[in-house]
């Protein structure tokens, strides 16, 4: 059996995990493995597919970014890359294993409704995908995180100064929350719960008056700006299916602005930007990588098509593609609350 596999959209820490374990288990049990290079783009245009050796999944699953290559590719301008991967499939493999986030496998959907051989594996670290409690590369992200937070601490503690971080996530505020609380971020702004400008100050204000001269606030990139008394000045720039750049808005610095605007305080902005998405992953990314990259493999074998492996209380389950490829996962409110005991 031909079985490919490509990573499509943003690159994660964990996914040379993913593809270490789909390509060791086939090529023990004697498939061929095909790596198709910089994702969708690599059927969609000319074919970029190459089998993988054995060779090349060692040493790797420390490794960040993607050994294939990634890119955000717009299937649908112009329209016909859909088809052209479809007949691309038809033609070169017999099944195609596709790690990627919410635009990946809506793709992943579409293939499978018409009958291509298609396994998807959950990849965001915006954490983003509903019915999986795990996706490649969001344990990493927001490690990354908490230990900036760390760092950021001891200067503003230092310097009497509120510094704002300001974190991937989208338009779901996973990577701030969760970061935030681990970094023992004291205010964290995302887009599921709107903070009105007024309670940010009053915030800084309160702290100042319990004798705590500093605070870490995080703020999520895709916060609603409006909510803050701002103005979106322009639509962000689009990045494939991967939608706008929402870092280009500059949340983070609009809130730092705010803020120092407010009061007598210095105020210091940091965007971590892609340092979330680069470097190794953790040993909760590593693991768990492997065990839905396994899930994928099994499911092909089986020929369990138009289905995932996702997590679901510490177990990895298939499910339809259906189940993850609508709508987006949010921060529940239990969640939110629970930052909000540490503002």
């Amino acid at each position: 059996m031909r079985i490919g596999v490509l990573t499509a959209g943003g690159d994660a820490p964990g996914l040379n995990a993913a593809i270490r374990a789909i390509g060791v288990m086939a090529l023990r049990d004697g498939h061929e493995v095909i790596g198709v290079a910089n994702g969708w783009a690599g059927l969609a245009q000319e074919y970029a597919g190459v089998a993988l050796q054995a060779s090349q999944l060692s040493g790797v699953v420390g490794q960040g970014g993607t050994l294939l290559g990634t890119a955000r590719f717009d299937l649908d301008h112009p329209a016909g890359g859909r088809e052209r991967v479809l007949a691309a499939i038809g033609e070169r493999l017999d099944a195609l294993i596709a790690i990627g986030g919410d635009g990946t496998q809506r793709v992943s959907q579409w293939l499978a409704e018409r009958g291509a051989p298609v396994i998807g594996v959950p990849k965001t670290l915006d954490n983003d995908l509903p019915g999986t409690d795990y996706c490649i590369g969001f344990d990493t992200a927001i490690a990354v995180v908490a230990e900036s937070l760390d760092r950021l601490h001891t200067t503003a503690a230092s310097h009497h100064r509120v510094m704002v971080v300001e974190t991937m996530g989208r338009t779901t505020g996973w990577v701030a929350a969760l970061g935030g609380l681990a970094g023992g971020a004291d205010l964290i702004l995302i887009p599921e719960f709107p903070m009105a400008l007024s309670d940010v100050l009053e915030h800084v204000e309160q702290r100042r008056r319990a004798g705590l001269g500093y605070s870490i606030v995080v703020v999520a990139e895709g916060v609603d700006l409006s909510t803050l008394g701002g103005v979106e000045t322009e639509k962000p720039t689009r990045e494939g299916f991967g939608g706008g750049r929402l870092a280009a808005r500059g949340v983070g610095q609009f809130v730092a602005n705010r803020i120092e605007a407010g009061g007598d305080i210095e105020v210091r902005t940091t965007v971590l930007g892609h340092l979330q998405r680069g470097g190794s992953p953790t040993a909760h990314d590593r693991i768990w990588a492997t065990r839905v990259g396994a899930g994928a493999y099994e499911a092909v074998v089986a020929g369990k098509f138009g289905t995932i492996p996702v997590v679901r209380d510490d177990h990895v389950t298939l499910v339809p593609l259906s189940d993850v490829a609508p709508g987006q996962r949010q921060v529940p409110r239990e969640i939110y609350d629970l930052c909000a005991v540490f503002f």
